[in-house]
C-alpha cells in the first residue's frame, strides 16, 4: 500500500472512529449557552420592546419580512401575549439545560429554535456577535456536545461503572417523554401549518427526531452490533464535519475582517481604533477610552496589529506555537472591547467561537482546576467519577431525546 493511501485510510479511520474534540465541542457549547442565556437574563425587563407582539417591530412587520425571506421563527405561530412568554421562558430554560448539559440532543434543538425564533422575529436588533450565535446555533445541533463536563457525560460515567460492578441500572424514563412530548408538538405544528417559515428547520427537527428512534430501536432490537456501528459512524461524521464547519467559520470571520479593514483608509493610516473610543454609544467608561486613545503610539499599533492578526490567523494553523499565541491575542482584544466598548455578548461569541482552536491540554488543564475548585465549595473529599473521553462512543444506547 503506498503512503499516500495508507494516510488516507487512517483519516477516513479517524474520522469514522470517534467524535473528535469533545473538550472543544464542550467549550463551545458551554460559551455560545452562556452567552445567550446571559442575554436572554438582562434583557428580560425590556423583552416586550424587542421581540413582543406589540414591541417596535411589530408582528404584522415581521410576519410580511419573515413571507418574503422565509427565515423560521415560531413567533410567527401566534400574537399571542401568553405564547410569547411561555416561549421567552422556554428559550431560558434551554439555554440553561444546554449550558449544563443535560439531554444534549433535545436541548441543542430547543435552543436553535429560541435563537432563531428570537432573532428572526426583529432582524433589526442584532450585531455580529448574534450573526455568530445564530449560525453556531445550528451547528451545535450537529455536534455530540455532551461528551464531556456535562450531566449527560456524567450520568453515563455512573452507568458505565454501575455496570463494571455488575449492578442493574435504572431505565431511562426522561429520554422517551422528551421524545414522545417533542413528536406531539411536530405533530400540532405540522396539522396546524404554524412551522415556522421555511421548510429547513421543521426538517431539520423531524429528522433528528425520527433519528433518536432509529438509534433506540436499533440499540434495543438489533441482533447484531453492525447496525449499531453504522449509525455511531453516521453520528462521528456529522459532529466531526459540523466541527470542522466551526472552525472554517471562525476562519472566515477573521479572514474576511482582516481583508476588508484592508481596504480603510483609517485602518491604512492607523487611526481606525480612536474613533470608535470617542462615540457616545460605545463609551461606557469615557475615562479609560480616554486613557486609551491618549496614547497615538499606542493606538497605531493596536490598529496595525487588529489588522496583522486577523489577516495571519487562519495561516497559523499550520504552526501550534504561533497559532497559540495569536489565539491568546484575539481573546485578549475581545475582552478589551467587551470593557472598553461595551459590548460582552459580542465579544463573548467571539471568544467562544475561537476556543474552538485551543489545545486540549490547556483544556484538560482548565477543567481540572474548575474541578478542584468545585469541589472545595462544596467541601467533597470523594474522588470524582472517571469520565471517558468519549462517552456517548462507550455506553449502551440512550432513549429518546437523552441520545
Amino acid at each position: 500500500m503506498s503512503r499516500f493511501a495508507l494516510c488516507v485510510s487512517r483519516a477516513i479511520a479517524r474520522v469514522t472512529g470517534s467524535a473528535l474534540g469533545p473538550y472543544q465541542t464542550a467549550v463551545v457549547r458551554i460559551g455560545f449557552a452562556a452567552t445567550w442565556l446571559l442575554f436572554l437574563l438582562r434583557e428580560y425587563p425590556h423583552r416586550q420592546e424587542m421581540y413582543g407582539p406589540d414591541g417596535t417591530w411589530s408582528f404584522d412587520l415581521a410576519q410580511q419580512l419573515t413571507s418574503d425571506n422565509h427565515a423560521f421563527t415560531a413567533l410567527m405561530s401566534s400574537d399571542s401575549q401568553a405564547f410569547f412568554e411561555v416561549f421567552y421562558f422556554l428559550a431560558v430554560l434551554s439555554s440553561a439545560l444546554l449550558l449544563v448539559g443535560w439531554r444534549t440532543r433535545a436541548t441543542s434543538l430547543m435552543f436553535m429554535v429560541g435563537v432563531l425564533s428570537l432573532q428572526n422575529r426583529s432582524v433589526f436588533m442584532g450585531d455580529g456577535g448574534d450573526n455568530v450565535l445564530h449560525l453556531m446555533s445550528i451547528y451545535l445541533v450537529f455536534t455530540r456536545c455532551g461528551q464531556v463536563w456535562s450531566l449527560d457525560a456524567r450520568r453515563a460515567a455512573r452507568a458505565n461503572a454501575a455496570r463494571a460492578r455488575g449492578e442493574p441500572v435504572a431505565p431511562d424514563r426522561a429520554g422517551p417523554a422528551l421524545w414522545a412530548v417533542s413528536g406531539l408538538v411536530l405533530t400540532a405544528a405540522a396539522l396546524t401549518g404554524r412551522t415556522g417559515g421555511g421548510w429547513l428547520i421543521p426538517a431539520l427537527l423531524w429528522a433528528t427526531w425520527a433519528g433518536v428512534a432509529l438509534w433506540w430501536a436499533v440499540g434495543r432490537r438489533a441482533r447484531t452490533a453492525e447496525p449499531r456501528i453504522l449509525l455511531d459512524v453516521i453520528a462521528n461524521i456529522l459532529h466531526n464535519g459540523a466541527l470542522f464547519v466551526i472552525m472554517a467559520e471562525a476562519c472566515l470571520i477573521y479572514a474576511t475582517a482582516g481583508w476588508y479593514k484592508i481596504q480603510g483608509s483609517r485602518w491604512q493610516d492607523g487611526t481606525a481604533v480612536y474613533y470608535p473610543l470617542h462615540l457616545d454609544y460605545f463609551s461606557p467608561w469615557p475615562a479609560l477610552a480616554d486613557l486609551l486613545s491618549a496614547n497615538g503610539t499606542l493606538v497605531m499599533l493596536v490598529t496595525y496589529g487588529t489588522v496583522i492578526v486577523q489577516v495571519a490567523f487562519p495561516f497559523t494553523l499550520f504552526n501550534r506555537r504561533v497559532k497559540n499565541v495569536l489565539l491568546a491575542a484575539m481573546m485578549t482584544e475581545h475582552a478589551v472591547i467587551a470593557i472598553v466598548l461595551g459590548l460582552p455578548f459580542f465579544s463573548l461569541a467571539m471568544i467562544t467561537a475561537d476556543s474552538v482552536f485551543l489545545p486540549t491540554s490547556f483544556l484538560h488543564r482548565l477543567g481540572g482546576w474548575a474541578a478542584r475548585a468545585r469541589d472545595r465549595v462544596l467541601r467533597r473529599d470523594d474522588p470524582p467519577l472517571p469520565v471517558p473521553r468519549s462517552p456517548e462512543a462507550d455506553e449502551q444506547p440512550r432513549v429518546g431525546f437523552g441520545a
